[in-house]
C-alpha cells in the first residue's frame, strides 16, 4: 500500500487572479474603481520637458556665426557660446532625459 502513496513535495503558490477580465477582443477591461498604473509619473514628464528645453537651448545657441562669403571664415564661430556652452547644455539635456526615464515613482 505504501508504494501507491504520493510523497508530499513543495507546495506551489499561484499568483492571485488578475483584477481585469479580457473582453471579446482579448484586451483587458479595467473594472470600475481600479486605476491603471502608468510607467511615468507627472514628475517624469516634467523632467523630460526640462531636458528637452536644455537641448533646444543648446542648439539655439549654436546658430549663427556664418559668413556671407563662403571663402571667408568668420571668427564668430569660435566663441565660447558655440564651442563650449552649447555642447554642455545639449549633453546636460541628454543626462536629464536619461534620469527622467530611469527615475521610479515613490509608490
Amino acid at each position: 500500500m505504501e508504494k501507491y502513496q504520493k510523497k508530499a513535495g513543495p507546495v506551489k503558490v499561484s499568483s492571485p487572479a488578475p483584477k481585469t477580465k479580457p473582453d471579446h477582443a482579448g484586451k483587458p477591461v479595467v473594472s470600475p474603481g481600479k486605476m491603471i498604473d502608468f510607467a511615468f509619473t507627472k514628475e517624469n514628464y516634467r523632467l523630460m520637458l526640462i531636458g528637452l528645453a536644455l537641448m533646444v537651448l543648446g542648439f539655439i545657441l549654436m546658430i549663427g556665426g556664418g559668413s556671407k562669403d563662403p571663402n571667408d571664415l568668420s571668427p564668430e564661430i569660435f566663441n565660447f557660446q558655440r564651442i563650449t556652452l552649447a555642447p554642455i547644455l545639449i549633453l546636460a539635456g541628454f543626462v536629464v532625459e536619461i534620469f527622467a526615464i530611469m527615475k521610479k515613482s515613490k509608490d
